[in-house]
């Protein structure tokens, strides 16, 4: 790319999704949410999918409480699950925000999607310990979890003794975000990384978004990690400028 054009920016996101490595992930049934929802893309598109991951007759267990795990809850309902349950670590937000402290901040409190109208569990503060195997006809697939609840002070997250629980559990779908972007793009171009794996590549108004690579360039979820597409939005326009700037040596694009 760098012999064919004067400037490469890449933007291709965070892609590598948090793992959950307690006892037992290894089954079969356990599956990153980004494996189940492209799988059901497709089908709606009217692609055939070989071996999609069904949800039917189920019970689903969806780790993570954001809106990936939302449209984990949906899809499953619609393929037809025996009974969706979804997981948050973190505690249960109030219904109503308090709006002069989070104010000009995103708005903490619960958050009801239609997913979860379409029927779902959902348990808060509780912690994923272990993943079951089953045994006979079941061996080598997950047939339970193990979980606990946990209470959080200072920031730390203790476990809360005595509440030890074992789930049923089919089909467990793993929707706790992504930690950075696919390696292997930064390292066929030598770039430098940050302590998260992300292109390291500053913001400011003199070459900016400039990676360690001469004439390579990186934005959104690449640079910073996983966040919203408003910065996706904002970091691209900029990226642009500095780009055309580092280029052209001035530029009348807006930053």
């Amino acid at each position: 790319l760098l012999a064919e054009f004067d400037a490469v920016l890449l933007a291709g996101g965070s892609e590598v999704s948090r793992d959950l490595p307690v006892p037992g992930r290894a089954l079969d049934g356990v599956h990153f949410a980004i494996e189940f929802l492209p799988q059901q893309n497709r089908v709606v598109a009217g692609d055939k999918v070989k071996g999609q991951i069904h949800a039917k007759g189920k019970h689903v267990i969806v780790i993570g409480g954001g809106d990936t795990g939302s449209d984990c809850v949906g899809t499953s309902n619609r393929q037809g699950a025996a009974s969706v349950t979804q997981f948050e670590l973190m505690p249960m937000p109030p219904e109503q925000e308090d709006k002069p402290l989070t104010w000009p901040y995103w708005p903490y409190r619960l958050r009801t999607s239609s997913s979860h109208e379409e029927g779902c569990e959902r348990q808060f503060a509780i912690a994923t310990k272990e993943f079951v195997a089953g045994t006979g006809k079941d061996k080598g697939r997950i047939v339970g979890l193990k979980t606990v609840e946990v209470e959080w002070a200072g920031g730390k997250m203790t476990e809360v003794p005595g509440t030890e629980k074992t789930w049923k559990a089919d089909l467990v779908l793993l929707a706790m975000g992504f930690v950075h972007p696919v390696g292997r793009v930064l390292d066929a171009f030598g770039i430098d990384k940050d302590a998260r794996g992300n292109a390291r590549a500053g913001t400011d108004v003199v070459h900016g978004y400039r990676t360690s690579v001469e004439r390579v360039f990186a934005a959104g979820d690449m640079r910073r990690g996983q966040s919203l597409v408003v910065w996706a939005i904002r970091e691209g326009r900029q990226a642009a400028r500095a780009i055309d700037e580092a280029l052209m040596g001035r530029s009348t694009l807006p930053r």
